[in-house]
This record gives C-alpha cells, structure tokens and sequence, in this order.
C-alpha cells in the first residue's frame, strides 16, 4: 500500500516540531489510534457482509452494536480504542483480539530488555522513560513467564536417536546473579541430524567448565532420546573424552581443530600468526594421514627452534 508525497505532505502541514509527530498527543499516536479502529471496522464489515447502513443489512439477523473501550499498551505508550461489536456478539476482531491489552511488538521489547539482564524494576522505568508508559510489575512478570515456560518445554523436547556429529563446548559470558554481573560457562550441544541439518540440542550454565557438568549433560541427551552418536567434537579439556565415552561408548572423540588453532597460535606473535597459521592448514586439511604427518615434520623443521611447543601437542593430540 503506496504512501504518497502528497498524502504526507498534508499530514505534516501542521508540524513544527517533534512532540507535533511523536508527543503524547502528536500524529503517530492520533494516526495509529484511527487506523486500529478503521481496520476494526472493515473487519466487521466483513464479518456481517454487509456495509453500515447498508439496506441489505435489514433484517440479516446480526447487526452493528456500538462498541467498547479498553487501553491497549504499544510503543506509542497507552492508547484509548474503542472496539466496534454485533449484536449477536460473534465478532472477534484480528488485528486486536478480545482480551488483548498489548500491541504487536511491545511483548519482544520487555523479552528483549530482560534477556539482557534488566530487572523488572529497571525495566518498568525504561518503558517509563522511553515510552511514557506505565507498566506493572505483574504484566512484566507475565510476559517474561510465558517465555520461561517455551524455555522449559524447548529444553526437555524429545531428540532423535542418531546424530552423526554432535560439537560440545562452553562459551563464558557475563549474567547479572543476585544484583551481581558474574562470569558463567554456558554448556553448548549443536547436533547436526541425518539430514545434515544443524541444531542446538540444548543449553546449560555453570560456574566453571568441567568434566564432571559435561557427565551430566551427554546423560541428558541420551534421556530426552539419543542413542548414537558417530563423532563428538570437543576441546581439550581433561577427562572430556572419558565422560562421553562413559555414556556413549562407541562414539568417536575428535579434538576439535578450531581449539587445537587458536591453541597453537597463543605461542606465536602477532605479525607471525598469519603464516604459522597457514603453516598448520597444510597438516589438517591434508587428504591422508601420511601426507599429514609429512607435513607436521616440515612444520617441525620450521618452527621447532622458536615454538617447540606446537608441533609437540599436536604430535600428542594426533
């Protein structure tokens, strides 16, 4: 649907500033509160078939019935809409069903805030201070509990039996505890399915990164249905692999490349990480074994003299 200049132009006439188009009482609210309505309305009309004061409306069975208001909530800040009604009252409105008090997108924006770490509290001000509006508490709390539910459902959701490759690691992030931002390891599982399809089988947090919490977590998966695994990808930390292997025996432990990089480059300097880098592509990416290994030797040969530590973990990863 075009908006025109002309259309645009006759809107603004009367602008002179900002609080005109975006105040308490400017054009965007004034607009927004019309075009609900109106789309209410042709709604109705829809609905009974007819257009209002139409004649062959007259004696149909069901009718226009004044209409109602009620306060819904957006990013405008709080808006008075009066929503149109039939006499038989089977009308239920799309763009603004019964019942409901907040705008398309308003939802996201608290789930956006507290997914950042805000408090109800610190959240209820900003929607003050941003929006002019005036939030409760218990309507945060709902918001926010809805998606705490899809959380708990999405976490316990039943896997499928196989998984050909599964990458387990931990990333470190800062999360507000207690009115406190703390460092936490949150557990990652990407699985990829066997239609090649990548996908995060679940997500956990802990104080620290440990083989103990990695126990816990292949159990889970294979509770919620796993019961292969062909290759785990994981880093190098000790006792990783006895963990896996203690839920999943025939699983394939392969040392992810990404960590066995990034490791070796932390021995090197900076003007030198580009070509030990390409250095090491030539053992990894290499199509056989022994091709692999020749290269690791001429590796060695290089780099031996200033970082011996290199080419000794990968000989003790191979």
């Amino acid at each position: 649907m075009a908006t025109t200049d002309e259309l645009l132009d006759n809107l603004i006439k009367d602008y002179k500033k900002p609080e005109d188009l975006i105040g308490e009482n400017g054009l965007l609210k004034q607009q927004t509160k019309r075009l609900l309505e109106r789309a209410m309305q042709a709604e109705l009309t829809e609905h009974l078939g007819y257009e209002k004061h139409a004649p062959n409306g007259k004696n149909s069975g069901n009718s226009r019935n004044g209409g109602y208001k009620k306060t819904i909530t957006g990013e405008f800040g709080n808006l008075d809409i009066t929503t149109p009604c039939d006499r038989n009252s089977t009308f239920e409105p799309i763009i603004l069903p019964k019942g409901e008090t907040r705008f398309t997108g308003f939802d996201d924006k608290i789930i956006s805030m507290y997914a950042r770490g805000m408090t109800t509290r610190d959240i209820q001000g900003h929607l003050q201070e941003i929006y002019g509006i005036d939030v409760s508490p218990v309507l945060i709390s709902q918001v926010t509990d809805v998606i705490s539910e899809e959380v708990i459902l999405w976490q316990n959701r039943p896997l499928d039996e196989v998984y050909p490759i599964v990458y387990l690691d931990a990333v470190r992030i800062k999360v507000r505890h207690d009115s406190r931002v703390i460092n936490k390891a949150v557990y990652l599982a990407i699985g990829i399915n066997m239609e090649g399809i990548k996908e995060v089988l679940g997500m956990w947090t802990s104080e620290n990164e440990g083989a103990k919490f990695w126990l816990q977590v292949v159990t889970e998966l294979k509770n919620r249905g796993v019961k292969e695994i062909f290759i785990a990808c994981v880093d190098g930390l000790k006792g990783f692999p006895e963990a896996i292997e203690a839920i999943f025996p025939k699983t394939q432990i392969q040392l992810c490349i990404v960590h066995m990089v990034r490791h070796s480059l932390n021995y090197v300097s900076w003007k030198q990480r580009k070509e030990v880098a390409d250095d090491l592509k030539t053992i990894y990416q290499a199509t056989m074994v022994e091709l692999a290994e020749k290269n690791l030797e001429a590796f060695a040969a290089k780099w031996d003299a200033s970082h011996p530590s290199i080419a000794r973990s990968w000989r003790n990863n191979w």
